[in-house]
């Protein structure tokens, strides 16, 4: 059974950085594309950046030059480096891999930007 297991989440002042991991457990097989999303209360679970196997990346427009997305994939983990973080980027954090047995997505780790 594949489970994603994330971590790093937690309250930060704004202006402030944090990294969330994101690691596979099981027999996952081949993954394409990592990635991240995030919920914000009262909003829809939006696209924050994904990765492909092939290292090619892709980020939200309100996160460029902001986030940084990275993986190691003999480790079939995902990172997430977010740096000058502010209040609108308060929100539950969820990562998800593209596999070839399917979809797999984590929990959610919260993430609170606040003074």
């Amino acid at each position: 059974q594949v489970q994603l297991v994330e971590s790093g989440g937690g309250l930060v002042q704004p202006g402030g950085s944090l990294r969330l991991s994101c690691a596979a457990s099981g027999t996952i097989g081949s993954i394409y594309t990592m990635g991240w999303h995030r919920q914000a209360p009262g909003k829809q679970r939006e696209l924050v950046a994904d990765i492909t196997s092939s290292a090619f990346t892709n980020y939200a427009e309100p996160v460029k030059g902001r986030f940084t997305i990275s993986r190691d994939n003999a480790k079939n983990t995902v990172y997430l480096r977010m740096n000058s973080l502010n209040p609108e980027d308060t929100a539950v954090y969820y990562c998800r891999f593209w596999t070839a047995s399917g979809v797999y997505w984590g929990q959610g780790t919260q993430v609170t930007v606040s003074s």
